[in-house]
C-alpha cells in the first residue's frame, strides 16, 4: 500500500489530469450530443485524446523503471521518450486531425447549436477542472525550473511527463475558450459555421503544441548531454586534480530521466604508475558521483590530447 501511495504521489501531476481529462471528456460528448456543437464534440475529441496519452506516459514510466539486463545494458529509461513521442503523435493525428476534419465538415454542412446553455455550463466545470490540472502541472514544473526561464526549463527537462502534461492543460484551457467562443459567435450572429471554425482553430492549437512536443521528445529520443552545470563540475572535478595534465572531453548522455552515462577522455601524468592510476580513477568517479544521484556509469579513458583529437 505504501509503495502505491508513494507510486501516486510521485506521479500526481499524470493521475490529476487523467481523472480530470476521463470526467469532462464524457461530460462533453453528452453536451455535444443535446447540444449539437461541432466544436463541444471536438473538445470532447480532445480530452479523450489527452487522457490516453496520460495512460501511455504511466506505461512508459513504469517501462523505463525496468532494471538494466544483458540486452539493455544501460536500462530501459529511453523507453519513456519512445512513449513522449508517441503522445505527440497522437495529439497531432488523434486531437488535431480530428478537429480540423469535424470542423470543416461542420462548415460544409452547418447546423445551428440547438441548446447552448448546457454547452456553457459542461464549458465552465471543464475550465475550472483543466485549470486545477493546469496548476498542479505549474507548481510541479516550477518546483524543478531552478531559476531558468519556462522554455529553457523545457529545452532542458529530460522528463517528458511534466511539460507534455503542462502543454496539453495549457491547449486545453485555449480550447476551451474557442470552443465558447465559437458557441456564442454562432448563436449571436446566427451564423453555425462560426462553431465548426472554432473546431478548425481548436485543431490548429493542439497541432502547434505536438509540433512542439515532437521536437523535444525527438531531441531525448536521440540522446541529450547532461545540464551544463553538471557538465562543467564534472571538467573541474578532473582538471582540479595535478595529476590530470588535460581533459580532451567530457560527454554526457541521459539514459533515461534520472540516469546519466559519462565518458571522459584525459591525458595523465607520464609518471604516473598503473597501480596509482587505478586508484586515482576511482576516487575521480566517487567524486563526480557525490555531483548528482543521476550518474549511473563514468567511463575515464586515458589518453594523450593529440590522441583524442584524431579520434
Amino acid at each position: 500500500m505504501a509503495k502505491t501511495s508513494g507510486h501516486i504521489r510521485d506521479n500526481i501531476v499524470l493521475y490529476g489530469a487523467l481523472a480530470a481529462n476521463m470526467g469532462i471528456a464524457v461530460a462533453k460528448f453528452v453536451a455535444a450530443g443535446i447540444g449539437g456543437s461541432s466544436a463541444m464534440a471536438t473538445e470532447g475529441v480532445h480530452s479523450l485524446v489527452d487522457s490516453g496519452n496520460q495512460i501511455l506516459l504511466l506505461y512508459g514510466q513504469n517501462q523505463g523503471k525496468r532494471a538494466a539486463d544483458a540486452a539493455h545494458p544501460f536500462g530501459y529509461g529511453r523507453e519513456l521518450y519512445f512513449w513522449a513521442f508517441v503522445v505527440a503523435i497522437l495529439i497531432f493525428a488523434g486531437g488535431a486531425g480530428i478537429s480540423i476534419y469535424e470542423g470543416i465538415a461542420h462548415i460544409r454542412e452547418p447546423r445551428a447549436v440547438e441548446d447552448p446553455t448546457l454547452s456553457y455550463i459542461v464549458l465552465g466545470v471543464a475550465f475550472l477542472m483543466e485549470g486545477a490540472s493546469w496548476a498542479i502541472a505549474v507548481k510541479e514544473f516550477n518546483a524543478g525550473r531552478a531559476g531558468q526561464s519556462w522554455w529553457q526549463a523545457i529545452r532542458r527537462s529530460k522528463d517528458p511527463p511534466g511539460f507534455i502534461v503542462l502543454f496539453e492543460d495549457s491547449a486545453a484551457l485555449i480550447g476551451l475558450v474557442i470552443a465558447a467562443l465559437g458557441i456564442w459567435a454562432s448563436g449571436h450572429f446566427a451564423e453555425p459555421r462560426l462553431d465548426g471554425a472554432a473546431s478548425v482553430l481548436i485543431g490548429l492549437v493542439l497541432a502547434a503544441v505536438a509540433v512542439l512536443l515532437a521536437r523535444e521528445s525527438k531531441g531525448l529520443l536521440i540522446g541529450e548531454a547532461a545540464d551544463p552545470a553538471l557538465i562543467a563540475g564534472l571538467r573541474g572535478v578532473m582538471e582540479g586534480n595535478p595529476h590530470i595534465t588535460s581533459v580532451n572531453h567530457v560527454r554526457t548522455v541521459h539514459t533515461g530521466p534520472d540516469a546519466v552515462f559519462v565518458a571522459i577522455s584525459a591525458d595523465f601524468a607520464d609518471n604516473l604508475p598503473m597501480g596509482e592510476a587505478e586508484t586515482l580513477i576511482e576516487n575521480l568517479e566517487t567524486r563526480m558521483k557525490a555531483l548528482s544521484p543521476k550518474i549511473t556509469s563514468i567511463y575515464i579513458r586515458p589518453e594523450k590530447r593529440e590522441q583524442a583529437v584524431l579520434g
